[in-house]
């Protein structure tokens, strides 16, 4: 399903596509950019009510939402169809669409092959997707503006610390933070390309986590508190207008956490 308006009614010719942008941090982010005059393509997976309350939130008719998981080929198909007939280019790419399931980490028969599979096409291979599908339009905004376009990976701490939700999880940030340096490189000089690498989010998912454990992370967080969405959604704005020079970083929204 995607919300269709006419093409006419788009005014600021800048695109900004967000993966899994139904969510706490993905909404957070659409907001950011239409709230600073971008068009916004927001895809989600299988909650098409909560992406229909983000359409509405963002007001405006040039904004859309469509399913399309970074996983299906069709799917992804149809989305840069749509953005090619709909803006004709895109300017940010933020691949934030990810899965995961809480698995205690010495837990290795608990960590099935079935989940492995998944989160890594979901978290690695989807981005990687969304990147190789939507390049030719990245490159046109670039052309267009004599100025590099911006994919944004949304990773995560986990990457590095090697404490998430689980085992693969932390090594599917990991290979996304390699994907990024690896691109950035071969992408330059029209595309740049970043992690941003949160740790705990506040949200509907820490609340999946035993309180004392929660507080045990707030205390080794030197700034005393987890990100918000809005907290990524800032370090990912700044990535689109102020930090345009940066390209290959891993930019840590975490409060200080890898510190503790």
């Amino acid at each position: 399903m995607d919300a269709q308006h006419p093409k006419s009614e788009i005014i600021n010719p800048k695109a900004a596509l967000v993966t899994g942008g139904a969510g706490e941090i993905g909404s957070a982010i659409c907001k950011k950019f239409a709230e600073n005059g971008y068009s916004v393509i927001a895809t989600y997976n299988s909650n098409q009510a909560k992406a229909e309350t983000l359409l509405a939130e963002l007001g405006s008719s040039k904004h859309r939402i469509i399913q399309a998981p970074s996983t299906d080929a069709a799917a992804v198909n149809r989305l840069t169809q749509l953005v090619t007939e709909t803006y004709g280019r895109l300017d940010v790419l933020v691949n934030n669409a990810g899965i995961t399931t809480p698995v205690p980490h010495g837990d290795l028969d608990g960590l099935t092959d079935e989940w492995i599979d998944k989160i890594m096409q979901t978290n690695f291979r989807g981005s990687f997707a969304m990147m190789r599908a939507t390049r030719s339009l990245l490159e046109k905004a670039a052309e267009l503006t004599n100025t590099p376009s911006l994919v944004v990976n949304i990773s995560s701490i986990a990457a590095i610390y090697g404490i998430g939700s689980n085992v693969a999880y932390c090594a599917s940030k990991a290979a996304l933070d390699s994907m990024t340096r690896s691109l950035a490189r071969a992408l330059a000089p029209a595309i740049r390309v970043v992690s941003v690498s949160p740790g705990f989010v506040e949200g509907e998912y820490t609340k999946n986590f035993d309180p004392t454990y929660l507080k045990s992370q707030r205390d080794n967080t030197p700034l005393g508190r987890f990100a918000t969405g809005e907290d990524v959604a800032n370090a990912v704005f700044a990535l689109a207008s102020s930090l345009t020079f940066s390209t290959g970083n891993i930019i840590t929204v975490d409060g200080g956490r890898l510190l503790g």
